[in-house]
């Protein structure tokens, strides 16, 4: 029949409408900033660095390796290298960011930067309430801004921060292997013993 799919969507507004004012589940309007929906685990908007631990700049992971900076399409991560090292998560000697600038009003929240990360070191946050009155900085975050926690980290992307912790485990359980096969490979072998001297019969 003519027209048969208008009549079906107007029935289906009409339910919704009508329902609305008997079943909450009906209601789809939210009344924005008293009532929030829940934010989705998979949801993402501007990145942030993890760090592990409670100081932000002993704990990061990020060892300025520059390949998030090199990757992002809009070019809108800045980062400058440490001249001198300091332990990872692993206890490996690694540079740090000595400056790490991310132009949050030129990301694009594409996820690149989290995809190409081999330390795992920057994720995505769902914060997205930014607005901002200064023009000149305002969106342009340091690392000490962009600096969250793995806690955090965990409480938002729990299942992605539950992978995240297997891999670094079982990268750490091979550092530590290596460590201890170097260890007894560069020690030097035991010295054998002299047989003990045999016992003089007694009369």
């Amino acid at each position: 029949m003519l027209g048969e799919g208008i009549v079906r969507g107007l029935a289906e507004t009409a339910r919704n409408f009508l329902g609305s004012f008997v079943s909450k589940e009906r209601l789809t309007t939210v009344q924005f900033p008293e009532e929030r929906l829940p934010q989705a685990e998979a949801a993402r908007d501007f990145p942030f660095l993890v760090y592990d631990g409670e100081d932000w700049q002993a704990g990061m992971r990020c060892v300025a390796c520059q390949i998030c900076e090199k990757e992002c399409p809009p070019k809108c991560i800045f980062i400058e290298k440490s001249k001198d090292k300091k332990p990872d998560a692993l206890g490996r000697a690694q540079f740090y960011p000595a400056r790490f600038d991310i132009d949050v009003s030129v990301c694009m929240s594409c996820q690149i930067c989290v995809e190409v990360c081999p330390f795992e070191a920057i994720k995505m946050d769902t914060a997205f309430e930014l607005s901002t009155d200064d023009r000149f900085g305002g969106l342009l975050w340091d690392r000490q801004k962009l600096a969250l926690s793995d806690a955090h980290y965990h409480a938002i992307h729990p299942t992605d921060a539950a992978h995240t912790d297997e891999l670094l485990a079982a990268e750490k359980a091979k550092a530590e292997a290596r460590t201890k096969a170097a260890v007894a490979k560069a020690s030097p072998a035991p010295m054998p013993q002299p047989p003990a001297p045999a016992a003089a019969n007694e009369p």
